[in-house]
């Protein structure tokens, strides 16, 4: 949660400097989002690829696992379509939006830099509250749907953030899940998000 709230702070004053002209021109005269995602693609690459379990569960992975991510991930989509339908009548913005499946800081900039700042702005706001809200109520959800709910609810942040309340509330015997489905999704969103869009 701490992490969480240190990056809703850094975007919080990245607003307020921008809104008072305080961004420096570095920033202005250079496409750095660039290069920040190219950077964040390739420490996801490397995070996923130098964590063993990760690799482990992924051999060992049966269909009935591989149900939960996708699941999760179409729910995601087909949900965040519809409601951003009802509110914009673009069902396609939407689903590159529920796309993100949590992982605000990639599928913000993916959006912004090949579709849309504004909608790379409402992915990210979306995405941060839905990490937030994941941490903040995982034992109502288990309570009120299941085991299962709260590796849902967090999208591809059940691999790493939201995965001590999971385990926490839900059981150690879901923290495979959990990691199986934030692994997936976490793949899944630099590839579909630019497929949606």
């Amino acid at each position: 949660m701490k992490g969480t709230l240190i990056t809703v702070m850094f975007f919080v004053v990245g607003c307020l400097l921008s809104i008072y002209n305080f961004t420096p021109k570095v920033l202005l005269e250079n496409d750095l989002s660039t290069y920040a995602l190219y950077g964040l693609m390739a420490l996801v690459g490397v995070s996923l690829g130098m964590d063993e379990s990760s690799i482990n569960i992924l051999k060992k992975a049966n269909l009935g696992l591989l149900l939960v991510p996708i699941s999760i991930g179409a729910g995601s989509i087909i949900g965040s379509g519809i409601a951003y339908w009802t509110i914009s009548e673009s069902f396609k913005e939407g689903m590159a939006v529920g796309a993100g499946f949590g992982y605000y800081s990639l599928s913000s900039i993916i959006i912004s830099n090949t579709y849309d700042s504004i909608l790379g702005v409402i992915a990210l706001l979306s995405n941060i509250s839905r990490e937030l809200l994941s941490l903040l109520l995982a034992p109502v959800l288990v309570k009120a749907f299941g085991k299962m709910s709260p590796i849902a609810s967090s999208g591809a942040t059940s691999m790493d953030t939201t995965l001590p309340v999971i385990t926490k509330f839900s059981g150690k015997e879901y923290a495979v899940v959990a990691l199986f489905s934030g692994i997936v999704l976490t793949i899944l969103v630099p590839i579909l998000i630019p497929m949606i869009l």
